[in-house]
């Protein structure tokens, strides 16, 4: 029976080891791995934020290679293939030589964008699209995003401001002068104690927050009647404005949870426009965070980088 490499989860730990690789049946598709894209929920999960997990599970939800193997209800994909993925999480990922992956979650990654490129994308670009799509209008419209520095921040700005929305953002100093680049009116930095006096007088038509359920609660009394609240880090289970007030929606954001839940339809809904992004990324029309790769081995020094430091930054390992 063929094994592989992989970093194996144990008691809050990853180690690198071994596993037998799994097989391809009925709809999945084996991968094997060029790169791997490194997100914030990696190591939520390995930490046990997000449930207990069996012994020796391989976490990790982005990737990118090529197709090396198709169950037999997947054989219109292409042996060879480059393609990128986001996994469930609630299964073996990413974080080793060959994954398995739902046929349905495989976005074809266009010529001449490089492996690490294609990695980087799923995870912050899925997101940032999911969050758009929860505006019902979009165009003229003035919005504000808190946390614009973080990967899923800086792709959400850009893509509002492609659609024509007046884009306010909350980030630190370094990220202004992209952030300028891509569109956004204004930047302040979230960490002047009194940020939110330099909107003062302004209402939004939608705010989107990338940092915590104590700041959307914040961003709550800047809204207009009828504004949209989108709460992409943590969610909020109740109201933050009084009764018959400014009627604000709630929205939340899970894009792991589709795995679990979403229709055939809304899975080619979601990869038709992951496919359309990976070209505007290939074309220099969306622009990824700033990307640092290390080895594959070095796997879970730049995982603990990440959690120490979330600067925006993006962590992509690479098989040599």
């Amino acid at each position: 029976m063929s094994t592989m490499q992989a970093w194996l989860l144990n008691q809050q730990q990853i180690r690198l080891g071994r596993k037998t690789r799994p097989s391809s049946i009925g709809s999945s598709v084996l991968v094997k791995n060029h790169a791997i894209g490194l997100n914030p929920v990696d190591w939520k999960l390995i930490d046990g934020r997000l449930g207990r997990f069996d012994t020796d599970t391989i976490p990790g939800v982005d990737g990118m290679g090529v197709i090396a193997a198709v169950g037999d209800t997947a054989s219109h994909l292409r042996v060879g293939t480059r393609v990128a993925y986001h996994t469930n999480l609630r299964k073996d990922g990413s974080f080793s030589e060959y994954a398995l992956v739902d046929a349905r979650a495989l976005l074809p990654v266009p010529d001449g964008l490089s492996d690490v490129a294609a990695a980087a994308f799923p995870c912050p670009v899925l997101t940032a699209w999911q969050a758009v799509q929860k505006l019902p209008v979009i165009a003229g419209k003035v919005i504000l995003v808190n946390g614009a520095g973080g990967a899923v921040g800086s792709v959400i700005c850009q893509l509002l401001a492609q659609r024509g929305a007046k884009v306010y953002a909350t980030a630190s100093p370094r990220h202004h002068a992209f952030l300028a680049q891509a569109g956004v009116v204004q930047a302040v930095d979230y960490r002047q104690e009194h940020w939110v006096e330099r909107f003062a007088g302004m209402q939004f038509y939608a705010a989107f927050d990338t940092v915590s359920g104590d700041s959307a609660q914040q961003l709550a009394a800047m809204l207009e009647y009828y504004g949209h609240l989108v709460c992409i880090q943590d969610r909020l289970n109740a109201s933050p404005v009084a009764p018959f007030s400014t009627c604000i929606s709630l929205h939340e954001i899970a894009l792991a949870a589709q795995h679990s839940y979403g229709s055939d339809a809304q899975w080619s809904e979601l990869i038709a426009a992951g496919t359309q992004l990976l070209l505007q990324v290939q074309q220099g029309k969306l622009v990824l965070p700033a990307i640092q790769s290390v080895a594959f081995e070095r796997l879970d020094v730049a995982l603990a980088q990440l959690k120490k430091n979330n600067d925006g930054s993006k962590y992509v390992a690479v098989f040599a």
